[in-house]
């Protein structure tokens, strides 16, 4: 039985516009700045406090890692504060993004240092979560891909932005700064975020029927309210047969499949080395020949501006192209540049000309991961499973992903100076061809599906049923009318019938 409807509450739209669902993607972008401004800060504060506090490599991988730490207990418990709380007050408590960037930047020993950046680490971890779902479940199907990679490219600007200001103030060495300017937007952004409503799933998921339709009109004007909660409330009760919303039920059939998929591409997200050049880019710089804080701050703001450029191109192509060719073109270019880097490294013809290959295969491969992997594991967090597991789902995918980012934070220093650098980067080659072969044979293609009809790929054992649950074929006939759909083309529910 469906949960009561309550009282509305969210607030109502003065006319059917876009205008809402403009304000929700603008906001989680800003809180997606914030995560990308607290990510790539490290890289240029770390040179700085490491001669401050007399940090070994080791140490110095632990004040990045113990972030990630905070990041892996955050996405934990962010799947069960997003569907207890509500999607939006859980990404309020990226306020508290401004209170510990700011003690990060008065920390008087490396110890409270590394206690501050592990709380801070929790709320992003909770962010990192919580932003992307609100967006996929906010934002209509035609436009979901565009909308949740937007959000990468806040990151990535965020992450471009930092290494702006890390090279500006390189001159003084003030890291402190560095780290404490994160405060100022993790303030701003909660005041939009007050005046949103929650996701219309939510609202359905708590039986708020009538404040799902209002919210459903004010982010989607072609769509009928009725028809979507209809429908989304036909998955709910679908899930509510079963064992949903827990981890016992993501590791049985049917979803299963979903949950190696997930589990994988979030591990190798991370694992095949993006953030060893975020969190290091001035010490691997600096390996690659160049000298002086001058070359080693900016060149890292040039990868990542490089990278943002990236990013919105698959903005524009992932709902049109589709996401498995944005992917895997993305991950196929990052082989190529690792290898080209081994071989660079290997071969010692790091001078005149290598030194700028070597520069040239760092840019391509950051804007290669973000192309692909970065852009779309937001996309297939939000999309992988149904209603009731969705922000488990995410969270269990973030959680992958942050333990393989810890364990690139806390060794990459060490392999680097121990082993060398071929040892390191071709290590990540091997590893992005085990993601390559992995995701030719895991990954699915949702583009233009709405998030209901998701599940039935996964309940098919990884094939498109031939009958979908909104009642069109595979093909894209409707039932009984042979009329062709199209690819992409929204079905009844996005746009019924007049």
């Amino acid at each position: 039985m469906a949960p009561p409807t309550r009282p509305s509450t969210a607030p109502t739209p003065p006319a059917p516009s876009l205008r809402t669902g403009r304000m929700i993607a603008l906001t989680g972008a800003v809180v997606g700045v914030v995560y990308g401004y607290d990510t790539g800060s490290i890289s240029g504060a770390l040179v700085f406090l490491s001669e401050d506090f007399g940090l070994s490599a080791g140490q110095a991988g632990f004040v990045n890692s113990i972030l990630v730490l905070g990041n892996i207990l955050g996405a934990l418990i962010a799947g069960r504060l997003t569907d207890a709380l509500g999607r939006k007050p859980t990404m309020v408590l990226a306020a508290a993004y401004a209170v510990f960037s700011a003690l990060s930047a008065l920390s008087p020993t490396v110890l409270v240092l590394d206690v501050v950046r592990f709380l801070l680490g929790v709320t992003i971890g909770i962010s990192i979560v919580a932003a992307p779902l609100f967006i996929a479940e906010s934002t209509p199907a035609r436009l979901r891909g565009a909308a949740v990679a937007g959000y990468q490219v806040a990151c990535v600007a965020g992450i471009t932005l930092t290494y702006f200001v890390n090279w500006g103030l390189s001159g003084g060495g003030h890291w402190r700064i560095m780290l404490g300017l994160a405060a100022i937007p993790s303030a701003l952004v909660v005041v939009p975020l007050l005046r949103l409503p929650d996701s219309p799933r939510w609202y359905l998921l708590k039986g708020r029927t009538e404040d799902a339709r209002r919210v459903m009109a004010s982010t989607d004007p072609d769509v009928d309210p009725d028809a979507e909660s209809a429908a989304i409330q036909r998955e709910l009760r679908a899930e509510r047969t079963g064992r949903g919303g827990s981890l016992g039920q993501m590791v049985r059939r049917p979803f299963l499949r979903a949950t190696v998929f997930v589990l994988g591409m979030g591990f190798f997200c991370q694992i095949t080395g993006i953030n060893a050049v975020t969190y290091y880019s001035p010490q691997i710089f600096e390996t690659l020949g160049f000298h002086g804080n001058g070359q080693n701050f900016l060149l890292p703001a040039v990868v990542e501006l490089i990278s943002l450029l990236a990013t919105v191109a698959a903005l524009f192509v992932v709902d049109r192209l589709g996401r498995r060719v944005v992917l895997l073109s993305g991950i196929g270019t990052m082989l190529v540049m690792l290898v080209v880097l081994t071989v660079l490294f290997g071969t010692r013809t790091l001078s005149g000309a290598g030194i700028w290959a070597g520069f040239a295969a760092i840019a391509l491969f950051t804007a290669a991961f973000n192309f692909g992997f970065g852009s779309l594991i937001w996309v297939y967090a939000s999309e992988a499973f149904p209603a009731r597991l969705r922000s488990l789902g995410a969270s269990v995918m973030l959680t992958a992903n942050l333990v393989a980012n810890f364990m690139v934070a806390q060794f990459f220093p060490s392999v680097l100076e121990g082993l060398g650098a071929t040892w390191a980067f071709g290590g990540f080659a091997a590893l992005v061809l085990v993601a390559l072969v992995f995701m030719v044979r895991m990954a699915p293609e949702t583009r233009g599906r709405q998030l209901e009809e998701i599940r039935a790929y996964w309940m098919n054992g990884g094939r498109w049923p031939d009958t979908l649950p909104d009642g069109t074929t595979e093909g894209g006939l409707a039932p009984g009318t042979g009329t062709a759909l199209g690819p992409g083309v929204a079905t009844s529910r996005e746009h019924p019938p007049t």
